[in-house]
């Protein structure tokens, strides 16, 4: 006679608590881990403490492998921050591990049928690997003399190979487009509300710490602090929510669902919020210019007309009136359009420096080796006694004349191509929107990296080159079904 095993009749998880071996097993893990703590020091402990969730991480990677793609954007948003708190380690490999990490999970994913790598035969995919090797043979640059410098400064070639070809195999649909849209504009949210406490109740002992290791000369001025959340600094806070403000803006006009459309107009105003109390005069550049490519980008003759009369009120409230005045934050923006400003002054008088340096140098002087930063690793070098401030600067001057050439090309070809599509070839019109507001935010950016090193910090690098991606493979995600799908909301919405 054959007896069905009734599954209620099996032992679950709590049963197994009863089993006296389960329990020895449990008593000798947690005396094995008092022990090895007492003996090697609470890091350790702590160590063994998250080791499970290391584990399940690990396993959900391998089976989900997007989840690195994820997991590169929230860090780009709280490694550097880190850094404050945990001293000591090197926290900034972490990205490389998870890169690294998300490939191989990649290829374990698709072991028996392997991977496609087709939708990562694209152009911009070419372009980053050019720009990593030339990167790469700046090791060998005849003016470079340090391989740490080098290192420290790999992430300008290397997370973009990397981010673009894994951003264009796992973003194959708008529903991952979206997901990666609501994971920025959540972070964007938190970053602002880490710099909404520090500007109302201070910063911790950890931030006071950062501070006081000379920080306090960029981040104090006149007795204010200039807020930087958990990012690295006020300019790349500032400039990195301004950059959020215009994106999730152009994504929330297009958004049906209601809760979503509050959600990104919601993110808008804290990322504008955030970019008014960062103190960052150059900020304001980027809804500038990134607005101004939006409206071009519509082909409306009068939303282009309305849009530009708003940016020229902006523009008349900072250049020629005092409102405001008493507000410190709108009193610093302000000096943004003051072309006498004497910090202006001093970074032309800086290029001019290094113009006369790099005539002879085309190659520039080696990753790493230019600015104050460099100063680490070669405290007695001629550029690195020189301020670079401006993104396109410190590509001069660590990569010449060739590499800024080659970065911009880049940079405008990106953005051209995007611009043709959205203007003559995308057909799903709630896509074009999206990929409107990828471009107006990296237009922005690219504008504003003339006055500051926006463009090549985290968190705004990392959103930089998974954007790219996605802007460059706007064909994939323009389908007949997505096409229907977004026809028919728009009749349904016509009709009611």
């Amino acid at each position: 006679m054959q007896y069905i095993t009734n599954p209620f009749d099996q032992f679950t998880g709590s049963d197994r608590l009863r089993s006296p071996y389960f329990m020895l097993i449990l008593v000798f893990l947690v005396v094995l881990s008092a022990w090895i703590t007492s003996k090697l020091g609470m890091a350790i402990g702590m160590g063994l403490i998250v080791l499970p969730f290391i584990f399940t991480y690990l396993y959900l990677l391998f089976m989900y492998p997007i989840l690195g793609l994820y997991t590169a954007i929230i860090l780009g948003f709280i490694l550097l921050g880190l850094g404050r708190y945990v001293k000591g380690v090197q926290v900034g490999l972490a990205m490389d591990g998870i890169l690294y990490m998300t490939f191989i999970a990649l290829i374990f994913n698709k072991f028996r049928e392997r991977v496609d790598w087709t939708p990562a035969k694209k152009d911009i995919t070419l372009l980053s690997a050019i720009w990593f090797a030339y990167s790469l043979l700046e090791v060998v640059n005849p003016e470079a003399r340090s391989f740490e410098a080098w290192f420290s400064g790999r992430g300008i070639g290397l997370y973009m190979m990397l981010i673009v070809p894994l951003t264009l195999i796992f973003v194959d649909s708008n529903r991952k487009l979206d997901a990666i849209l609501i994971l920025w504009g959540i972070f964007t949210l938190l970053v602002t509300f880490k710099g909404i406490g520090q500007l109302t109740f201070g910063v911790d002992q950890w931030e006071k710490a950062w501070l006081d290791e000379g920080n306090y000369k960029t981040h104090i001025l006149f007795g204010k602090l200039r807020i930087f959340s958990f990012l690295s600094d006020a300019g790349q806070y500032g400039a990195n929510q301004a950059y959020s403000g215009v994106v999730a803006t152009i994504v929330s006009m297009v958004q049906k669902d209601w809760r979503k459309k509050m959600f990104f107009i919601f993110v808008a105003l804290m990322g504008f919020y955030g970019m008014i109390i960062s103190g960052t005069r150059g900020a304001i550049s980027i809804p500038l210019a990134g607005f101004s490519c939006y409206f071009v980008l519509r082909k409306n003759i009068g939303v282009m007309v309305t849009g530009f009369f708003l940016l020229i009120v902006v523009f008349v409230f900072f250049k020629y009136t005092l409102i405001g005045q008493g507000n410190q934050q709108i009193r610093r923006m302000r000096t943004a359009f003051d072309p006498n400003d004497a910090s202006l002054q001093v970074r032309l008088d800086n290029q001019k420096k290094l113009k006369v340096y790099l005539a002879t140098r085309p190659f520039g002087g080696g990753i790493g080796h230019g600015g104050v930063k460099a100063q680490r690793y070669l405290p007695n070098a001629y550029l690195s006694q020189i301020a670079t401030d401006s993104w396109y600067v410190l590509i001069w001057v660590e990569q010449g004349i060739i590499g800024l050439l080659l970065h911009l090309f880049i940079l405008f070809y990106t953005v051209g191509k995007t611009s043709f599509q959205i203007m003559f070839r995308i057909r799903d019109p709630i896509l074009k929107m999206k990929m409107a507001a990828l471009t107006a935010g990296m237009f922005g950016v690219m504008v504003a990296s003339y006055g500051n090193a926006v463009l090549g910090q985290l968190p705004t690098s990392i959103l930089i080159y998974v954007s790219m991606a996605i802007m460059l493979n706007s064909e994939r995600l323009d389908t007949p079904i997505d096409l229907i799908a977004s026809e028919q909301k728009e009749l349904s919405s016509l009709a009611e």
